[in-house]
């Protein structure tokens, strides 16, 4: 990353491969890097050296129009904050990045993915009348509706008390194999790491993949943001 002072280096040799399908857990302390690790492979952010490929295509050649056109395509979010639009009910909320789209038959797909997650009697209900929990089963229920080759997950459970993140896990787990979605996980939550095929522990700018379960430790994901319980 440049910066008014110069180059400052926040990762460094990283070299991954995920394949379609897979889960994979990003942990590590708060300030090791694996926000910045998701917002590159995310095509949010550029790096200043390497390669990154999204589903074969190679982000450094895309200008801004193009990594949005490609995230519009085939990439998700789920935030630990939800990030719904305030003003739309939960099956707008849905139905909008299918409607950016183009996808057809927008409404029924939305309200088909909110049956899915539980939520088919919230329809019109806007955020602030749903629970934390409630909120983010609509924030995955639109993240799946376009069928993304990948999601990225920051945190998803981070705000939630744990008998609603055991329900949001679930529910992820359960699309992305039903989906085939790739999934990419950034959390300091080891037993929802640990659920993924996967666990990839960054540590001062460094990626590096333990041999078993058994070598992560709550070592790897010490020093984590206080986090209060918001949902009930």
């Amino acid at each position: 990353m440049v910066t008014q002072e110069g180059e400052l280096t926040i990762l460094n040799g990283i070299n991954m491969d995920v394949k379609q399908g897979d889960s994979i857990a990003i942990l590590g302390p708060s300030g090791s890097g694996k926000s910045t690790l998701l917002g590159l492979l995310a095509a949010l952010d550029t790096p200043t050296s390497g390669e990154i490929l999204l589903d074969g295509q190679a982000l450094s050649g895309l200008n801004e129009e193009q990594k949005a056109a490609l995230r519009k395509q085939k990439v998700s979010f789920i935030f630990q904050s939800f990030m719904l639009v305030d003003t739309l009910t939960a099956l707008e909320n849905v139905m909008l990045p299918a409607e950016l789209a183009g996808v057809a038959q927008a409404r029924e797909k939305a309200e088909q993915m909110l049956e899915r997650v539980g939520l088919s009697h919230r329809l019109t209900h806007l955020p602030k009348q749903l629970s934390g929990g409630e909120q983010q089963r609509v924030a995955i229920a639109r993240a799946f509706i376009c069928e993304p080759k990948v999601l990225f997950a920051d945190e998803p459970t981070g705000n939630l008390d744990s008998a609603n993140g055991d329900k949001i896990a679930d529910m992820l787990f359960a699309l992305n194999q039903e989906s085939d979605t790739t999934l990419v996980l950034v959390t300091h939550d080891l037993e929802l790491a640990k659920r993924c095929k996967r666990q990839l522990v960054m540590e001062s700018g460094h990626l590096s993949e333990p041999n078993a379960e058994s070598d992560i430790s709550e070592s790897h994901v010490n020093h984590a943001d206080e986090i209060s319980e918001e949902v009930s």
